[in-house]
């Protein structure tokens, strides 16, 4: 008796002591002890470190919890950032050499992204890995890195940019075979969904098992879903994400992207995020919000004391009038791209601006002054979240550092005005390469990586045949 007495006495001054918070945050460690800890307090055995592409692919390894935690060398091949989107090469020209050791690159994981991978049936968790060379330099053409140095260079001047992101994308049936074109999926009332259910609630309770697994799996990484609705598509939803750091605003679309296809598979659909994926649908966006804080007074650097709009304001406006056009590969990067930047769509295909004008490319929205913030509506949701956001916020910064003056705002309808844009990948290409000031801010050797593999994806796409030319040209030509 007198043992049973004092294991009760052990017990309950055990209970008494506080579980440590870092054990039940959803997302996020800070050291290598407490990341073994949190995965040895989940009983998680599996974990997937991953990177993204060039396309913002998830690529990586899977290992053992305890392997990982034990100090292991982490490695992926340099070629997997050379890789086309159908898995090819390209070839070596115009400043791109591919590597003929094709040598490894150092994973290093960034213990602040550790999650739960809430899809999988087995306890697994999930890691974003930076890449550096062998000696521990930063790669400087992986996408997370070419993003945290456009970031870093606001952060020499002082400023930290903000962003918030917001995705759409559609639910279409599942389609194995690519010869057939994309259909609508059956919702919940058992008949295939229509177009013009733009922010309607019915349209978005079609998918209501679908959206609570959406929810469910993105709680599971901590992940927080400002709003949900139904956009103009037929099966087109959007997603809007709250304002923060570019580069964990950029993980979270990378793990959105992820999770939202995850949990469509679930229910037998296909989440897709090509940008114009229906013919006689509308496109999907990745439309970005951004402002500067002043990282010494924390104030937003687009308003004045008395509200004004400053100086910064129109010189952030006009890089990214003047530079946008130079980087639209990387806020269109294939050719499926260019079917939604067409006139009288609903895509912008100028480089105007205006207040709360949505057919200018850069909307400023109604907001009090310290919210004050400038909207790019031209990229498309195919993009790397990593690098569309390099490349918005890179020609604001030009426009900052060279007081780039804007044009003045429009208030009318432009969709159908003259297309300020390139209108093909090529042309994008050939204009990315030329800019030297995007070159210098996002890295040369980045800029001479990217073009090269967006050219190899454009011969590969020549390669194919389209029902158009059959239909058009098999017997009239």
């Amino acid at each position: 008796m007198p043992v049973a007495k004092k294991d009760a006495r052990s017990v309950k001054k055990t209970s008494r002591i506080a579980t440590p918070a870092f054990l039940t945050n959803l997302r996020g460690v800070k050291t290598w002890k407490e990341a073994t800890e949190w995965l040895e307090w989940r009983g998680i055995e599996d974990i997937e470190c991953i990177t993204p592409d060039q396309a913002g692919v998830a690529r990586g390894k899977m290992m053992p919890s305890k392997k990982f935690t034990s100090n292991t060398s982490l490695a992926l091949p340099s070629a997997v950032f050379m890789a086309t989107i159908s898995g090819g090469y390209p070839e070596d020209g115009n400043g791109f050499t591919y590597p003929e050791d094709d040598g490894d690159l150092k994973l290093m994981p960034d213990l602040s992204t550790l999650s739960a991978v809430p899809w999988e049936t087995d306890q697994t968790a999930q890691v974003i890995c930076d890449l550096v060379h062998q000696d521990g330099r930063a790669v400087e053409f992986t996408p997370r890195n070419v993003l945290k140095r456009v970031v870093a260079a606001y952060a020499e001047l002082g400023w930290k940019p903000v962003v918030a992101p917001e995705i759409e994308f559609y639910l279409v049936r599942k389609n194995p075979d690519p010869d057939y074109p994309l259909t609508p999926p059956v919702g919940r009332s058992g008949r295939p969904i229509g177009g013009g259910q733009g922010y309607s609630i019915a349209g978005v309770n079609e998918f209501d098992e679908l959206i609570d697994d959406i929810y469910h799996f993105s709680e599971g990484q901590g992940l927080e879903i400002d709003t949900l609705i139904h956009e103009e598509g037929a099966g087109q939803l959007e997603i809007n994400l709250r304002h923060g750091d570019p580069v964990e605003l950029a993980d979270q679309v990378f793990l959105f992207k992820r999770t939202i296809r995850e949990a469509a598979l679930k229910h037998e659909t296909y989440a897709t995020f090509m940008a114009k994926p229906i013919q006689g649908q509308p496109g999907s966006a990745m439309h970005i919000h951004q402002s500067i804080i002043d990282k010494k007074t924390g104030q937003n650097i687009f308003a004045a004391a008395d509200g004004a709009e400053t100086d910064a304001f129109h010189h952030f406006i006009g890089g990214m009038q003047r530079h946008v056009p130079n980087a639209l590969v990387m806020f269109a990067p294939y050719v499926n791209s260019y079917r939604r930047l067409t006139q009288a769509a609903s895509a912008p295909v100028n480089t105007k601006w205006g207040y709360d004008n949505r057919t200018t490319a850069f909307r400023v929205p109604r907001s009090d002054p310290g919210a004050r913030r400038v909207e790019n509506r031209i990229p498309s949701s195919d993009a790397n979240p990593y690098l569309a956001l390099a490349g918005s916020l890179a020609c604001g910064l030009i426009g900052l550092r060279n007081q780039i003056k804007p044009d003045a705002p429009v208030g009318r309808t432009v969709n159908d005005d003259e297309i300020e844009l390139p209108r093909s990948l090529l042309e994008s290409v050939q204009l990315f390469e030329a800019d030297e000031e995007l070159k210098t801010l996002l890295g040369a050797q980045f800029v001479t990586t990217y073009a090269a593999i967006k050219k190899a994806e454009f011969e590969t796409f020549m390669e194919v045949i389209s029902p158009w030319e059959r239909e058009y040209l098999l017997l009239n030509v």
